[in-house]
């Protein structure tokens, strides 16, 4: 007999998921980063990324660093160069809606939301 307490594998598995979830948004929350990541969709190196957001070469490399670090971002080496690129297409629509939501905000767009 399980004490009144007791988790069960299904409740810890979603625990699990809201946890992972909350740590990519935590990522997510810095606007740095989200801009990187709205960029990578393609390869670019620390130059190109340093020229199209408003952040200094080291600190671009800094938040580089943690996205690859958790796993958000790969990189590869082309030579002398390193690129970089998103490592999931969800990742890259979760930024893409993250905007969309922001767009609807800052413009004053009407939200829409889907009846279920």
């Amino acid at each position: 007999m399980r004490a009144h307490n007791d988790v069960s594998g299904e409740q810890l598995a979603e625990a699990d998921r809201f946890a992972e979830a909350a740590q990519v948004l935590a990522l997510l929350a810095d606007p740095t980063r989200l801009q990187l990541l709205s960029l990578l969709t393609t390869e670019q190196d620390v130059s190109t990324l340093s020229a199209r957001v408003p952040a200094s070469r080291s600190s671009v490399s800094q938040h580089l660093g943690r996205l690859r670090l958790a796993g958000l971002v790969h990189a590869r080496k082309d030579g002398r160069r390193v690129l970089y690129r998103v490592t999931s297409d969800h990742l890259s629509a979760l930024v893409a809606e993250a905007l969309d939501y922001a767009d609807h905000v800052t413009l004053g767009i009407p939200h829409h939301r889907r009846d279920r």
